[in-house]
């Protein structure tokens, strides 16, 4: 079901907040607008997917009641946990599309626990005025258009950076089995643009340099553009399909770190060498205890969370 402007909640403005960084990511200048306003800050690095949340929606709403500034740094969750890993950046929380992902990576040098606080899904945000667009608004099936689009009409994430990019991958196989679409991934594969910088994929169907984009919903809501989401089958959304989505993989070229397929899964840690762990708890008890943010900024908070793992300090409570 293809959703338009309406579910546009809170589209605030990026630009104003923040620059891309030299390394392609997004950085945070400051929620609040005026520099110094607030009393201390807490460092976030965390999926690109969530850089407009933390920007418009969690960063300022969490400094108006702690006077704690949120400084965020957004980049494809592969390259955030690499980044941890080689001490790149000193993040004071990490947050994860996936998490499994940050289990698997950060667990026993950098983290002992983490709180799920909220889920996606997958789909295709795309611009209604291109005939890419036209032809979804129309009803044609999603996969017959992207199989008749010109080379780079189609973005999806880098699959080696970010969970988005792997999961769009997956999700084009799990169609080819679901149609019985011979070698349908492999094809689209060839023609699908793979955007290094996961918090500038819409960006890029908004400045028509692309038609449509194969992304998380949030992100089609930050940008106010229509979302066509992919049937459950393959839109990682369902936790009881969590079995079936697992019968897709990816290994990825760097780290050959192999994901399988899951359920979307949004979850968020504090570094054990964090310089501000006060301020960092507070931030995760903060997405705990305010769920209706994170529907507005377009994510879901499903039954049973939010949902921690590991043992939680006892600041956190879920």
């Amino acid at each position: 079901m293809a959703m338009g402007n309406s579910d546009n909640h809170g589209r605030g403005g990026l630009g104003r907040r923040s620059v891309l960084s030299a390394a392609g990511g997004v950085v945070g200048l400051g929620v609040a607008g005026c520099i110094g306003r607030a009393t201390s800050s807490v460092q976030v690095l965390a999926a690109g997917s969530l850089a407009h949340t933390f920007e418009d929606h969690i960063g300022p709403a969490f400094e108006a009641e702690t006077d704690i500034e949120v400084r965020g740094e957004y980049y494809g969750a592969n390259a955030v946990m690499r980044m941890v890993e080689d001490r790149t950046k000193h993040p004071d929380v990490i947050v994860s599309a996936d998490a499994t992902l940050l289990r698997d990576r950060l667990y026993d040098e950098f983290a002992t626990w983490d709180v799920e606080f909220a889920t996606n899904s997958v789909g295709i945000g795309y611009d209604d005025e291109t005939e890419f667009g036209q032809r979804l608004e129309d009803g044609e099936p999603w996969y017959e258009v992207a199989l008749d689009a010109d080379e780079g009409d189609l973005s999806i994430g880098d699959p080696d950076l970010d969970p988005l990019g792997y999961r769009a991958v997956q999700a084009f196989e799990l169609a080819e089995r679901e149609y019985d679409l011979e070698g349908f991934r492999d094809e689209l594969m060839t023609v699908a643009y793979e955007e290094p910088d996961e918090p500038q994929m819409m960006a890029g169907v908004e400045s028509g340099s692309r038609a449509a984009a194969v992304v998380y919903h949030n992100m089609a809501v930050d940008h106010g553009m229509p979302f066509l989401e992919f049937p459950e089958a393959y839109n990682f959304a369902n936790p009881e399909l969590a079995d079936h989505y697992a019968t897709v993989a990816f290994t990825t070229d760097e780290e050959e770190y192999t994901a399988e397929g899951r359920p979307v899964l949004y979850n968020a840690t504090v570094n054990e060498a964090a310089d501000a762990p006060d301020g960092g708890r507070r931030l995760v008890q903060f997405l705990v205890d305010n769920p209706d943010l994170l529907v507005d900024a377009g994510l879901r908070v499903a039954d049973g969370l939010p949902r921690g793992e590991g043992t939680l300090p006892a600041e956190i409570d879920v």
